[in-house]
């Protein structure tokens, strides 16, 4: 593989807004936004990696580190065979991975992480009614039952949040997710316009 894609993580609890805010991020020219979630969502649910996939998703767990991995991997070489994503001139916006200190591990090898934006939304109720919103809205059976929902709070407590831990302190950027969808990309803006300049100088013009 080529060099490291460089990368900005959306991090943060279901609920507080990352596929929004990167589907607003993958909109500006110079950013490419990715998404787990959307990911195994796109898998036929009738395949065996669709089967194994909902076999975890419907209890509110973690798919396992290694699956997710590879899926990414595979993934990210489509959208780049695709013209979709160029490493070379966007800004990588991941959501959804890494989700556990393992996960954390295996993706260093092909991460150069440049910022975290951590959004946090301290309101665990406003979350689960976010959820169930978007569940309603979106046909996503997996975030209509409140107890599969507080399970996926639950672990996100206790796996993914001390992903924050193994990377550089001076990397994360705690974003308020709390207002409007603008405002809280206003927020993010303040850092990835920073990140985007020093990073990618010939994207500018």
């Amino acid at each position: 593989m080529a060099d490291k894609y460089r990368t900005v993580l959306l991090f943060g609890a279901p609920g507080a807004g990352k596929g929004t805010q990167g589907k607003m991020l993958d909109a500006i020219p110079g950013f490419y936004h990715f998404s787990t979630g959307d990911m195994f969502r796109n898998l036929d649910p009738q395949s065996e990696l669709g089967t194994h996939f909902l076999s975890y998703s419907s209890k509110g767990e973690l798919v396992p580190d290694e699956f997710t991995v590879t899926l990414w991997k595979q993934a990210i070489q489509e959208m780049i065979e695709q013209g979709k994503y160029n490493p070379t001139t966007d800004l990588l916006v991941l959501d959804g991975i890494p989700r556990s200190v393992q996960q954390t591990k295996l993706m260093d090898e092909y991460l150069d992480v440049l910022g975290i934006l951590f959004l946090d939304a301290r309101n665990r109720d406003e979350m689960i009614a976010r959820l169930q919103g978007r569940a309603r809205k979106e046909n996503r059976p997996d975030d209509a039952r409140e107890d599969v929902i507080r399970r996926r709070l639950e672990v996100y407590s206790q796996d993914t949040k001390p992903v924050l831990s193994h990377y550089r302190p001076d990397l994360l950027h705690t974003i308020d997710a709390i207002g409007t969808p603008a405002r809280v990309l206003d927020r993010i803006l303040s850092v990835v316009a920073d990140i985007q300049e020093q990073h990618f100088p010939n994207a500018l013009g």
